[in-house]
């Protein structure tokens, strides 16, 4: 791991490497490596074009999630013909969530090529999937969106993509623990107070509560993470409730509506 590390070390060196690490993960040559190199740059670097641009992986992130979500629409749309756009829209939702692109990236080791100023243990978990994104955005201004397809095909859908489990899958238990208080007109609330833990990193606690009974606690290095963690907890104490709800309004459901 070492060499991928050092990589940048010489022009020439650099690009040899890179371009063998890179035709490694892709499957395939890249023709411009000026792409992938942009993919792997965080902002950090302050790195510009000649026009003054900024050089990073941002830009490509928003075009490789919108390649991303694109095949991955299509795929589902193929696969599934009884699926409703509802529920189409849950099971993509599932497929390019943040927590299993972030996995995707962990996986590729992506994280190993990024030039950065600032070290890689300070970036937040993200950072593996917002990689993941840009790559798949330099493949398609590199090759197209035939090589892009294909790419996601062998990357994420053949290896990730099972049907049954990603409908069995929950993406935020804080939204399936808010939907179901309000359909059954339980009133809910996440409430932060006061933190009395001793670590160095700051740390959020909070309280959730329905109908005024606290259900849950947890921290978490922000009151997002703090939440999703005591809606899981509350999940787990509900669980067969919430699953007997479930499985009583699919029940109900007729084949079209599936």
């Amino acid at each position: 791991m070492t060499s991928i590390r050092n990589i940048f070390n010489s022009r020439a060196e650099k690009d040899g490497n890179f371009f063998r690490v890179i035709k490694k993960i892709l499957g395939f040559a890249p023709g411009n490596l000026a792409f992938y190199e942009e993919a792997f740059t965080h902002r950090s670097m302050n790195q510009k074009d000649d026009d003054g641009i900024q050089q990073n992986y941002e830009r490509l992130e928003f075009l490789g999630d919108a390649m991303l979500g694109a095949v991955i629409a299509a795929h589902l749309f193929k696969k599934v013909p009884h699926g409703n756009e509802g529920y189409l829209t849950k099971m993509r939702s599932k497929v390019v969530s943040r927590e299993h692109l972030n996995e995707l990236g962990r996986d590729l080791d992506l994280v190993s090529l990024v030039r950065t100023n600032i070290p890689v243990e300070n970036f937040s978990g993200n950072i593996h999937g917002n990689v993941f994104e840009a790559l798949i955005g330099a493949i398609y201004l590199d090759k197209g969106f035939k090589h892009c397809e294909r790419f996601i095909h062998k990357r994420v859908i053949k290896p990730y993509v099972d049907i049954q489990k990603l409908e069995g899958k929950i993406i935020s238990y804080k939204s399936l623990l808010i939907e179901w208080c309000q359909k059954h007109k339980n009133s809910f609330k996440f409430m932060v107070y006061e933190d009395n833990g001793n670590d160095d990193l700051k740390h959020f606690a909070v309280k959730l509560t329905i109908d005024d009974r606290v259900m849950a606690k947890a921290r978490a290095t922000s009151k997002k993470k703090a939440e999703e963690r005591a809606a899981k907890r509350a999940y787990y104490k509900l669980q067969r409730r919430i699953e007997g709800d479930k499985q009583a309004a699919e029940a109900a459901q007729t084949p079209q509506d599936k």
